[in-house]
């Protein structure tokens, strides 16, 4: 082969390199927006009462959740004061809390939005099976002068949770400022409340569902129940976008559906009825406050 030839071959062959260069860059370009157009999924987080955890609720509501919709939620599972302090600085996507007095003042100052009711139980006191201060079958404002006159030992979460506003406000409804080393302030949840009041052969004010819960590690049983005052409300909220912009409110909307989805409220409404007999709590979506007479 001459000189001339050779010269051609390897013009032939640069040119070829150059073209299956440019095919693989255009290639790789092509890919690139493909891979970059995946969809991130933010977690949820989610800012809730002891109650919802401790009770054993979350177990089955947040897996059936994440399943339906691929996102994850991280809890934060605390007194609901401070599940609401955590929306009002923009700590949290979306709010599941039992306190609606203190809800709505939330809302009131622009920190959440789109409030629903979610579902019910109720308040009981509960105590050791002596009830040293005969509350038994009372009415709650005549069991808590009870146990206020009796100084008997009554174990208060003082954690401003739910529960805990519940009972300062029917310490109030009873006329008595309880004081003294009969009240003791745990500053806990529920379960632990649970656990120090029967240490100590206590009373305390407990939710239905997280003394059921619990009941077979307590030697503690319900004394007073079936009050109205002891009813209890829990609401879903979204921390307000507009007023925190790091907020996931796709998914806070996620969740707040879900929980008043036909699914999620079929969840709520049997949920204890296997293991307990009887449901720990009652599903409510599409209620207001103004059907329980409150």
């Amino acid at each position: 082969m001459n000189k001339k030839n050779s010269r051609n071959l390897l013009a032939v062959l640069l040119i070829g390199l150059m073209i299956v260069g440019l095919v693989g860059c255009g290639a790789k370009q092509d890919k690139a927006p493909q891979e970059s157009a995946k969809p991130v999924v933010q977690d949820v987080i989610l800012a809730t009462t002891t109650s919802t955890q401790d009770s054993g609720l979350l177990d089955v509501l947040i897996p059936a959740f994440e399943k339906k919709t691929g996102y994850k939620v991280k809890t934060i599972a605390v007194g609901t004061g401070q599940a609401l302090a955590m929306g009002e600085k923009g700590e949290a996507d979306v709010l599941l809390v039992h306190a609606p007095d203190a809800e709505k003042k939330v809302v009131a100052s622009g920190a959440a939005i789109n409030r629903l009711m979610v579902m019910h139980n109720d308040f009981i006191i509960v105590g050791a099976v002596d009830d040293v201060a005969k509350t038994k079958g009372q009415t709650v404002a005549a069991a808590m002068e009870a146990i206020a006159k009796a100084q008997a030992p009554f174990l208060s979460r003082g954690d401003k949770s739910g529960t805990h506003q519940m009972e300062q406000k029917l310490w109030k409804q009873a006329g008595v400022v309880p004081s003294g080393s009969w009240y003791q302030e745990v500053g806990a949840g529920m379960g632990q409340t649970l656990n120090i009041a029967n240490e100590k052969k206590g009373y305390t004010l407990t939710d239905r569902a997280t003394f059921l819960a619990q009941k077979k590690n307590l030697a503690l049983e319900i004394l007073v129940e079936g009050d109205a005052k002891l009813l209890n409300i829990y609401h879903v909220m979204e921390v307000n976008p507009e007023k925190f912009a790091k907020v996931n409110n796709a998914g806070a909307k996620a969740f707040s559906a879900f929980l008043v989805s036909s699914e999620g409220q079929a969840l709520i409404s049997t949920f204890g009825k296997d293991k307990y007999g009887q449901a720990l709590f009652f599903a409510d979506a599409g209620k207001t406050e103004k059907d329980f007479g409150l």
